[in-house]
């Protein structure tokens, strides 16, 4: 006898094969069954006709870091077919976040991930999966290792340039996260401080990555008129590491650029899945998209972290040559 009995369904089993009629079974919380289970017996029996039996639909750009330990976090996820997703995304993942930045890390993640619980362990990977495993949820949940937060955790928000031993602990910050469980590396090339770096101190510091076949994702530099120069900066980072490679939320912001840049774009990725790279992208299904209005300012006016940002802002001189950077817009978005 099976737990539950899903009859009369149209079932799409996330292989690409055609849609089926058929029944479901689950016995102690896996599928047990499936085909023509007319005769089978269950605790509970579902009747689908008319509907679609699918397996759990995957979110793997969320920014859920912190809302995770909210009640009730995970029922709509739920109730929209989600039973997995991945936080960490676009470099800004709530770990590691200790040491003598961690202050500065808090304000500028809060924007994106919310507020993080008090006296919440957030130092590590590894800490943080620990309070999550107490903390009941109906859905599953798995994390990325945010470049961003481990830049600055190593180095803070004030310095583009990197020295020596700011890079180790780096190195030693990614292997330590991706021991704890991370599924890989995401980059937000587009926000502070992973904006600071060049496309050769990048592969640098991905370093602990080379050869490994751990992917990385990104947001990347650009996704407006330069976007098919950033999709070929990735591709660069991906070939000099032989690592598989993500592009989140690929588009092309920007009237000039549509039906122009993408086109260009998907070429340079199939291109790359030719030479036998593992290379894929996502993108939603909408013309709007969410940020923080700081990221419309230019990398060099997010130099020095957030008190030299907001001094630039006072000042008259700084704020002309700003005006003339967002219209003219060469070099970021």
């Amino acid at each position: 006898m099976f737990d539950y009995l899903i009859q009369n369904g149209t079932l799409i089993d996330g292989t690409g094969a055609p849609a089926a009629a058929g029944d479901v079974a689950i016995k102690d919380g896996k599928i047990a069954a499936v085909g023509d289970l007319k005769d089978a017996s269950a605790g509970t029996v579902l009747d689908a006709a008319g509907k679609y039996v699918t397996p759990g639909f995957i979110d793997i750009h969320r920014h859920a870091d912190a809302a995770l330990f909210r009640p009730h976090f995970g029922e709509l996820e739920l109730k929209q077919g989600l039973t997995t997703i991945v936080n960490g995304n676009c470099g800004l993942s709530v770990t590691p976040c200790a040491g003598a930045y961690k202050k500065e890390i808090e304000a500028y993640l809060t924007p994106v991930a919310g507020a993080l619980p008090e006296n919440a362990d957030f130092s590590s990977l590894a800490s943080y999966l620990c309070a999550a495993k107490k903390t009941p949820s109906p859905i599953n949940t798995a994390m990325l290792a945010g470049s961003g937060t481990i830049r600055a955790c190593a180095a803070g928000f004030g310095t583009p340039e990197l020295d020596a031993a700011q890079m180790a602990e780096i190195h030693r910050l990614i292997e330590q996260e991706l021991a704890a469980g991370a599924l890989g590396v995401s980059l937000g090339l587009g926000y502070a401080p992973d904006c600071f770096y060049s496309t050769e101190a990048l592969i640098e510091a991905l370093q602990p990555l080379k050869n490994s076949g751990i992917p990385i994702t990104v947001h990347m530099r650009q996704e407006g008129a330069g976007v098919c120069t950033a999709v070929e900066e990735m591709l660069t980072v991906a070939r000099t590491l032989r690592i598989p490679l993500h592009i989140s939320h690929l588009k092309a912001m920007g009237r000039d650029s549509w039906g122009k840049k993408i086109p260009r774009a998907l070429a340079l990725l199939e291109q790359a899945r030719e030479e036998g790279l593992d290379v894929s992208c996502d993108v939603y299904p909408y013309t709007a998209g969410s940020t923080q209005l700081l990221h419309i300012l230019p990398p060099e006016f997010l130099e020095g972290g957030m008190d030299a940002v907001v001094r630039r802002l006072a000042d008259p001189h700084e704020r002309e040559t700003l005006a003339h950077r967002i219209e003219d817009g060469s070099g970021f978005d």
